[in-house]
């Protein structure tokens, strides 16, 4: 597994730590990273997001 983690755009990800036998355990998964596109969709999904919020918290307040 850590021959593949190091080659561009894997990585080793904790899925879950648990206890056995007086003994910690950790269950690990190897995952991919993100595409350039994939990185795109998810900056615009947060900039929307954030417009959104800043227009809603300004909503209730009165302009002079």
């Amino acid at each position: 597994m850590t021959a593949k983690a190091n080659q561009a755009g894997h990585t080793i990800v904790p899925l879950r730590l648990y206890f056995k036998d007086g003994r910690a355990k950790l269950e690990l998964a190897l995952a991919r990273g993100k595409r350039r596109y994939d990185k795109r969709q998810a900056i615009r999904k947060r900039e929307s997001d954030r417009d959104l919020k800043r227009v809603m918290r300004g909503r209730g307040r009165t302009q002079s």
